[in-house]
């Protein structure tokens, strides 16, 4: 009888692909910044809720913009992480109005990294966010209809 022997470990490391080669973000860029090591977790991973924080902050400034005031994130309806980000990373946000109520407004966000080791760029998140309109008074206000360009 004779056992198969075990294959040799690659001495590459490997690269993540994007998602699709050809892929590109959807919506307007809101944000870039740097992922750095205090964002990292011990294994060098940046935490999940740094990334997340970042595409609230970039979704709240799009919303803010459309609604011309305050605003207020009240829902995180979907998130999926894809891919990690790492230290050195420089983080995309991409955001796109999907949807405008009577005082919220629904984002589209995705989240890509430009990977500095390796020269890419891959969609690591992506995520829709609920913000609602807030008056002075902090209370929920309708959203002022577009305006016409």
């Amino acid at each position: 009888m004779s056992q198969s022997q075990p294959s040799e470990p690659t001495t590459e490391p490997a690269i993540e692909p994007a998602i699709e080669p050809t892929a590109k973000p959807v919506g307007e860029l809101v944000i870039r910044t740097l992922a750095m090591p205090a964002d990292a977790n011990p294994a060098g991973d940046i935490f999940g809720g740094w990334v997340l924080s970042q595409m609230d902050i970039a979704g709240g400034i799009l919303a803010g913009q459309r609604a011309r005031g305050r605003v207020a994130t009240v829902a995180v309806t979907a998130m999926t992480f894809h891919l990690p980000v790492y230290v050195g990373d420089v983080l995309c946000v991409y955001a796109e109005i999907e949807e405008v109520g009577r005082t919220s407004i629904t984002v589209a966000l995705e989240s890509w990294a430009l990977r500095r080791r390796h020269g890419e760029r891959a969609r690591v998140t992506e995520g829709r966010f609920v913000f609602v309109a807030l008056g002075e008074d902090g209370r929920p206000r309708p959203v002022p209809p577009e305006e016409e360009a």
